[in-house]
């Protein structure tokens, strides 16, 4: 199972994406994706402590170095993916700033905020979102696969029970949405046996 955490600065990222071939002017917008990244997200860090940024640029990374993507929205969106869930910007905002496709994916990619919801009501909300994901457009699916990858790709550094509950979720809702891309479907069959011990 090959794993997707060697871009930890967006440095790193960018030196990675020039020599993949994207142009000067691409890399430009992806600049200022990452800097709205970083202001959006500030301080936040994932439940390792590890800074926010370094799941945003996994994503990233699982799209170029890993399935080949180039094509900037979708990077962009893999870079922007969490801003609407879990900081104070809005669809609105990442479209003034990106543009209404780059938008729209963050959209799809963002599952409904109830903060006043009891613990049932959260669950039914994010298996609607899990199960909405299905009709999504193929960049948006693509962009979830390669966010899923940066968290799944270490689960066993999680609490036991959090692992079981994750690779249930993951099988159920996520591996099917990768089955018609070769490079994902593969990539979650290693991922699934890697992990058989949790079902």
């Amino acid at each position: 199972m090959e794993l997707f955490t060697t871009w930890r600065t967006w440095d790193q990222a960018r030196t990675a994406l020039a020599a993949s071939g994207i142009g000067p002017s691409d890399l430009a917008a992806l600049d200022e994706a990452a800097d709205a990244a970083r202001r959006w997200h500030g301080d936040q860090t994932r439940p390792t402590g590890a800074p926010y940024l370094e799941h945003l640029l996994e994503a990233v990374e699982v799209l170029a170095r890993g399935r080949g993507v180039t094509d900037v929205p979708v990077l962009t969106a893999a870079l922007l993916h969490d801003v609407v869930e879990d900081t104070a910007a809005t669809v609105r905002d990442v479209e003034s700033a990106f543009g209404p496709w780059v938008a729209e994916l963050v959209e799809w990619l963002t599952k409904p905020s109830s903060p006043t919801a009891n613990r049932k009501a959260k669950r039914a909300a994010k298996t609607a979102y899990l199960r909405r994901l299905r009709d999504a457009p193929p960049e948006a699916i693509m962009v979830k696969l390669a966010d899923r990858i940066s968290n799944a790709q270490t689960l066993d550094r999680m609490p036991p029970d959090f692992q079981r509950r994750y690779y249930a979720e993951t099988c159920t809702y996520i591996i099917p949405l990768a089955e018609g891309d070769p490079w994902f479907a593969e990539w979650y069959a290693a991922w699934r046996a890697h992990f058989a011990h949790l079902r």
